[in-house]
């Protein structure tokens, strides 16, 4: 009987720790695939309602000394949708088994909350050669719960995405955490973004992925499917976007360009007079 046992945790254990090398391996070889990122762009983000504070960013300032890219930002940064998906997957079922493993008990993941995404909105901010392409534009959006508890919380954060043209979804910023309580729509999240290369001027849709924290699979979406406001919004990036010099020309020599003027004027006399006297 105690071998029986003992042989038992021990396959369990062999088939954990094959596993996890698997998956670690796994993970090393995404992590050494070359990603070439084009297109750079900065974010700030946070509760619209009291966390963040939106007059404090100047607009006539750039952004990059004014925001912190979160890590989340950093590690999908430009990655399509299915990329970002699998990664998160991969990274979620590591922590189950690196739990797992330092445990020996089965991780009970519990259930998933219920969530939507309520409603969202985009406003165009910046452009510096009035184009009608923006380099600055923001995204809000109220995430909900949908519970039948009043004032549920739940702790989440959101992927955002840009489609060019109606081409593919790229990643251009991740959120840090933050809480939503149910139906509340005081709980409003705003993200402000600078683009700084790589886009060129077209019409972008956006797409916003919602996640609970601690668990891989995609809560509640919203895109420009569900809303004009995200849909087909005039963008480029700054170096698209040249600021616009007024050059003003003085000449120095206005004196005798009055002279000359003068000279015309009384040429002009001289041929009408010349012309109805004869």
């Amino acid at each position: 009987m105690f071998n029986k046992i003992f042989y038992k945790r021990f396959n369990q254990k062999s088939t954990i720790n094959l596993t996890a090398t698997l998956l670690l391996i796994s993970q090393v070889s995404l992590a050494q695939t070359p990603l070439e990122v084009e297109q750079v762009s900065r974010s700030a983000s946070g509760l619209k309602s009291n966390a963040f504070e939106r007059e404090k960013i100047n607009p006539n300032l750039n952004l990059k000394e004014q925001v912190n890219i979160s890590q989340r930002t950093l590690a999908f940064k430009g990655m399509s949708r299915a990329e970002v998906s699998y990664a998160r997957q991969q990274k979620a079922t590591s922590n189950l088994l690196t739990l797992a493993l330092s445990q020996y008990v089965e991780y009970d993941a519990g259930s998933y909350h219920s969530f939507s995404i309520y409603s969202a909105f985009s406003e165009l901010i910046l452009d510096i050669d009035e184009d009608g392409y923006y380099q600055r534009f923001s995204v809000t959006f109220d995430a909900d719960i949908l519970s039948s508890m009043a004032n549920k919380q739940a702790v989440v954060y959101a992927d955002l995405y840009l489609s060019q043209n109606g081409g593919p979804w790229a990643l251009y910023f991740s959120s840090d955490n933050f809480v939503i309580t149910g139906e509340d729509s005081e709980d409003e999240f705003e993200v402000i973004t600078q683009l700084d290369s790589g886009y060129v001027a077209d019409h972008y849709d956006v797409l916003i992925d919602l996640y609970e924290v601690g668990f891989s699979a995609v809560v509640a979406t919203y895109s420009a499917n569900n809303t004009n406001a995200l849909y087909a919004l005039p963008l480029e990036s700054s170096d698209y976007d040249p600021e616009y010099i007024a050059v003003e020309y003085y000449d120095e020599h206005s004196g005798g360009s009055s002279w000359l003027f003068f000279g015309a004027l009384l040429a002009l006399v001289y041929r009408y007079f010349l012309v109805k006297f004869g």
